[in-house]
């Protein structure tokens, strides 16, 4: 049984945290896991400019109402799920992805969640598990499934390295330039037809 594990920002959706830089006017925000590899010093960073300018939930989720997929995801991602089990692999939160989910049809997701304060101060976060999308990956192959990937930053390449096939889809040239092995891809007909010829 396959199962295809797709990253959701910059893959399926727009980066959340760019679009908030963008409307906020914040170009330090800007930063994502295409800039930063490590995850928890690039939500530290972010979590600490969210504290000094007293931005919380309720404005990042105003901004998410505004965000569409990108062209062509909603009918890539129909079209790939008539094929193959989907799960979409993120290590966004909860409190962002679902207004997102309902505009993709409801894919299964699995992600992180925000600790949040009474005021709608995002305290923290809290990461499903430790590596969660290859540590994801691991458990559905132990459970007999082989996984198909793809992805666009570098919180996306152990997945996609440990899976029977992996691309890169929409990534950074340097991303594309340090892993030359990994076939790369911008438009979503050549990924599903990439992905097809494994399936």
């Amino acid at each position: 049984m396959n199962v295809v594990c797709l990253d959701m920002e910059g893959v399926l959706v727009p980066e959340i945290w760019i679009a908030f830089s963008e409307e906020s006017g914040i170009p330090e925000l800007r930063r994502t896991t295409r800039d930063e590899p490590d995850y928890d010093k690039l939500m530290q960073y972010r979590l600490g400019i969210l504290k000094e300018r007293g931005l919380g939930l309720r404005e990042i989720q105003a901004v998410i109402a505004k965000i569409d997929p990108l062209p062509g995801a909603k009918a890539f991602l129909d079209e790939l799920r008539t094929l193959s089990q989907v799960l979409i692999l993120s290590d966004t939160f909860e409190q962002f992805a679902r207004p997102l989910m309902e505009k993709l049809n409801w894919p299964t997701i699995f992600c992180n969640s925000l600790e949040v304060g009474a005021g709608g101060e995002i305290t923290g976060y809290r990461m499903r598990c430790k590596q969660s999308k290859l540590t994801t990956v691991r458990a559905l192959q132990s459970a007999g499934c082989d996984t198909i990937a793809a992805g666009d930053s570098y919180n996306d390449l152990d997945m996609i390295r440990a899976s029977k096939a992996g691309f890169l889809f929409k990534s950074t040239d340097k991303i594309k330039v340090d892993f030359p092995e990994i076939p790369a891809y911008e438009e979503f007909g050549d990924l599903l037809g990439a992905i097809k010829a494994v399936l």
